[in-house]
């Protein structure tokens, strides 16, 4: 029974070191491009898909331990954003005002490109219709 409760305090000091480290490497803000990807729209009972308009934004005022960070788009404050944490990821969430929501995935620092492999989702809709897009894409810390 002692080696149980010696082996879950080992596990506990592991994983919250482990917690520490992956702070260290989050950068405070990003800027990211996504220049890849595919939207949808539902009319008239089917999905018809289009390539969308590329897309950057930065996103900045990273507070992982309040899980919040804040979403700017040309050089202005575009919305709060709230923190998911992931083994090799942070997910940045964004509820629209009118109840959508869009999703960023930022997953660790790919050492060959020096970049932040990124994926952009959106869930909105317009007069009724359902839209979704998806892009791939890529941050750099900033």
């Amino acid at each position: 029974m002692n080696l149980y409760r010696w082996f879950a305090a080992f596990c506990g000091v592991l994983l919250a070191t482990a917690a520490v480290a992956e702070d260290d490497k989050t950068p405070a803000a990003y800027v990211c491009t996504f220049e890849k990807g595919n939207s949808w729209s539902h009319e008239g009972g089917a999905y018809k898909s289009a390539t969308p308009t590329p897309l950057s934004f930065e996103i900045t005022n990273i507070d992982l331990e309040k899980q919040s960070a804040v979403l700017v788009i040309d050089a202005k404050q575009a919305g709060t954003l709230r923190v998911v944490r992931a083994l090799n990821a942070n997910s940045f969430l964004e509820v629209a005002n009118e109840g959508f929501l869009n999703l960023t995935t930022v997953y660790d620092l790919d050492s060959t490109s020096n970049t932040y492999p990124a994926v952009h989702s959106r869930h909105f809709g317009i007069l009724g219709q359902p839209i979704f897009a998806q892009y791939a894409g890529t941050c750099t810390g900033k």
